[in-house]
């Protein structure tokens, strides 16, 4: 009996590397739940119900989207299943992610060309906007946790960078070539 409660508790065994199918449903449920933006939905999919990546492999993976052309979102699905699957599990993210938005957009982008000017649709899209941009600071604050914990200058560079961009104006390469050196420093000069 004490050989039992001595024993250390057993860890916790990775989640199964989703198939193809998986992958796709993944990325189109995302797609069907990310009004306003999909880097919420993807977050809480992969971190918190399905744990197909620690909050740090996904600020990892996320922060390197943040410095490859086009859009963040659309590179994380290549980077994440190239990751569980290589090319082929890339191609299943991406159509998930891509098919329904694009047939989407194609089809509001025609409604909005002919009802644009409409008072009514312009209300609707301004509520739209306040849900999606609480949506956003929601995540923002949920991918910042993990860094104020193990960087500790990480609320000054956040709050540099928001200073330089969002009040300064300054543009964002200039701001980004200073910026991310400093943090880099910082981060390493922080761990030593």
């Amino acid at each position: 009996m004490s050989d039992l409660a001595a024993a250390p508790p057993s860890p916790v065994p990775p989640p199964p590397v989703p198939s193809h199918a998986e992958l796709f449903i993944a990325f189109f449920r995302i797609t069907l739940s990310g009004f306003g933006g999909t880097l919420p939905w993807t977050r809480r999919m992969f971190v918190e119900e399905k744990r197909w990546m620690t909050a740090d492999e996904f600020n990892d993976a996320f922060a390197l989207c943040q410095f490859l052309p086009g859009p963040n979102i659309v590179n994380l699905t290549m980077i994440f299943g190239t990751r569980m699957r290589g090319a082929t599990g890339a191609l299943a993210c991406w159509a998930g992610f891509l098919v329904l938005p694009f047939t989407l957009m194609v089809t509001v982008g025609a409604i909005y060309a002919r009802f644009g000017d409409v008072d009514a649709l312009r209300r609707v899209l301004v509520g739209i906007a306040a849900a999606a941009a609480g949506l956003l600071i929601s995540t923002v604050v949920k991918m910042a946790l993990p860094l104020v914990k193990t960087f500790g200058p990480a609320p000054f560079v956040f709050a540099a960078t928001a200073l330089a961009i969002g009040a300064m104006r300054w543009p964002l390469l200039p701001v980004l070539a200073v910026l991310v050196p400093i943090s880099i420093a910082l981060s390493f000069w922080v761990r030593r």
